[in-house]
């Protein structure tokens, strides 16, 4: 990519303030490496880097980012492979992974991500939570929704309850924690992903734009309990929407702007932009641009909430019940039972493991949690908000009173495990079961069966009069079918 691209005008509105002008352009103008977070709880960075690298690709550690890869070279796209297919990984931006750390959110927490979609985030939250604690993820956007549940799903995290709604609209009657508002913005920080192809900079949409993340961020702060953290970022260079809004809400709100330790360069927040200045304490904000961690750019500020003498912090929490809102609890606990009895006797599922999980009927749902408590019972009196999902979907109604468990289930708690139910597969056979085809294998009961693929859980299968199928859903083996043919 040139450095004469159409919008490289964007960039040059801040040859004042970037300290390394000609470093920053030409890193917006080479092209942007691939980066890979590790599921950390599945897998290990020497196992994923040795399995990669068995398979011709080049990977290498960032400083600064412990669960990150950078992927130097390969023998074409890693997210054609076995292993994020199994959710090992996630593919983002290595910079996208500082919010999260800077909000340092630990197990047990009650964390909102309230800008979620498409989901990265918050699922880096989750992993630093160790999936247990409520994560709340809001969005307003269907089609943004769909693609965060699909992420969620693949990597196995049971303790988000994610919400469509307009985050600055979500009930007050919980408080938080810890809130990340990853907020909409220009996206210029995505210059060089992009190739310069950026929509034009009105006057109009700089009005909106900022309006809009200035109300997330007071929301935000109305959400989180006294003594909390907040943490506001967007993925632009320009002050406006950055510095100018956290400003503004540094001048009446009850809060302060706090340092942020991590171990990555950065420059700090602005002090000024053309004339206006802004607190001096805005120089604990970060700027990271494309050469600091080789990536997009990032602005990031974290707050602590005031802590009044004598005012207690708002609550709001219940445990999640046997039954969502509205359904009859006893017939949800014998479903629930009975999908239990199922794992463990069909499944040969560790009968402890099953008890530390959580469980909760919707609908033809069994969904699977680890974030114990939530919300939604305070919020009903309030509009505007909807439950999508809580957790992962465990299992839905079969019929004739039988419950069949998902794929992403059965994988993500594929330690609980029992070895009996099980049938490894080598490649030709995989490939003759996602091709329509069935096994013979008469060492196999009637049944339900565990798939296992170079020792890692696929899914289910079943055994029937006409053998061994599987059970994988159509999608998902038809993604398999290509990485395993490629």
């Amino acid at each position: 990519m040139s450095p004469d691209a159409p919008s490289l005008h964007r960039l040059q509105r801040y040859e004042e303030i970037v300290p390394d002008w000609d470093t920053f352009v030409e890193a917006n103008h080479t092209p942007e490496p691939t980066t890979l977070r590790i599921r950390r709880a599945w897998m290990g960075m020497d196992e994923l880097t040795t399995r990669l690298g068995d398979q011709g690709f080049q990977v290498e550690a960032i400083r600064g980012l412990p669960d990150y890869l950078r992927v130097v070279d390969g023998p074409g796209s890693v997210a054609q492979t076995l292993e994020h297919w199994l959710g090992f990984f996630h593919i983002q931006q290595a910079v996208m992974g500082l919010p999260s750390m800077a909000l340092a959110p630990r197990p047990g927490e009650r964390i909102l991500d309230l800008c979620a979609a498409p989901g990265g985030k918050t699922a880096h939250l989750a992993e630093l939570m160790g999936g247990r604690g409520p994560l709340v993820a809001v969005d307003p956007k269907e089609k943004r929704l769909r693609g965060l549940m699909a992420n969620l799903s693949r990597m196995g995290y049971a303790n988000i309850l994610v919400i469509a709604a307009d985050g600055r609209e979500l009930p007050e009657a919980a408080s938080f924690d810890r809130v990340l508002v990853d907020a909409p913005c220009s996206a210029e920080g995505n210059y060089r992903k992009q190739e310069g192809d950026l929509p034009a900079r009105t006057a109009s949409f700089e009005h909106y734009v900022t309006s809009l993340q200035e109300a997330l961020l007071r929301r935000a702060i109305e959400l989180t309990r006294p003594g909390g953290t907040i943490v506001y970022s967007t993925c632009t260079f320009a002050p406006e929407e950055n510095e100018g809004v956290v400003d503004r809400v540094l001048a009446d709100a009850p809060v302060q702007l706090e340092s942020i330790d991590l171990p990555v360069v950065h420059a700090p927040g602005l002090t000024s932009w053309r004339g206006r200045r802004f607190a001096p304490e805005m120089e604990r904000a970060w700027r990271v641009y494309p050469q600091h961690l080789d990536s997009g750019g990032l602005f990031m500020a974290r707050l602590r909430k005031d802590e009044p003498g004598g005012t207690a912090p708002k609550e709001g929490w219940s445990p999640v019940p046997a039954a969502f809102p509205g359904q009859d609890e006893a017939a949800a606990q014998e479903r629930i039972q009975g999908a239990l009895t199922l794992l463990r006797e069909e499944y040969g599922f560790d009968p402890s493991v099953l008890a530390k999980l959580g469980w909760m009927a919707r609908t033809d749902n069994i969904w699977v949690q680890t974030a114990d408590e939530w919300p939604v019972e305070r919020w009903r009196d309030h509009g505007g908000w909807r439950v999508v999902s809580l957790g992962l979907r465990a299992f839905r109604d079969a019929g004739g009173g039988k419950e069949t468990p998902s794929n992403n289930f059965v994988a993500a708690f594929a330690g609980a495990l029992g070895s009996g139910r099980s049938r490894p597969l080598d490649r030709s056979e995989l490939l003759h079961l996602l091709d329509g085809g069935a096994i013979q294998d008469p060492e196999l009961p009637a049944g339900p069966v565990v798939l296992l693929y170079q020792g890692q859980v696929l899914g289910r299968g079943m055994v029937g009069r006409g053998g061994l199928r599987h059970e994988i859903p159509r999608h998902q083996a038809a993604r398999l079918r290509t990485i395993l043919t490629d």
